[in-house]
């Protein structure tokens, strides 16, 4: 069970770092547009704020990894912390902005949180 938590940490840490180049690189194109469901005026008006979340998803993606690396304890505390992070930032985001959030974000961070909890 321990190689199965680390396999939906990493991808987890590997959702957060495709967030963060959509939100931080690709906003504007059509790429971005089609993931935020922005036209080209919107996804230009947003892009700064898309940015900064871009940002926060690639720190997302750092914690997961740094608890996937580092020895015990710590690599377990870094998991939990970061993947209730990720479950919270779905959660909020589903309440907030669009409920597809809870199923693309915080369902994947939930269930590697569960797997982490269990095998440890």
């Amino acid at each position: 069970m321990p190689l199965t938590a680390d396999i939906l940490v990493a991808l987890v840490a590997l959702l957060h770092v495709y967030i963060l180049v959509m939100e931080m690189f690709l906003w504007e194109r059509a790429t971005g547009r089609g993931f935020s469901g922005f036209d080209a005026g919107m996804a230009r008006a947003t892009a700064p704020m898309a940015a900064n979340q871009g940002l926060y998803n690639g720190f997302l993606a750092a914690g997961l990894v740094w608890g996937l690396v580092a020895d015990d304890p710590t690599g377990f505390q870094a998991r939990v912390f970061f993947l209730s992070c990720v479950v919270v930032a779905g959660v909020f985001g589903a309440a907030t902005a669009n409920r597809r959030i809870l199923f693309a974000q915080g369902l994947p961070g939930a269930l590697a949180l569960s797997a982490v909890v269990v095998s440890h």
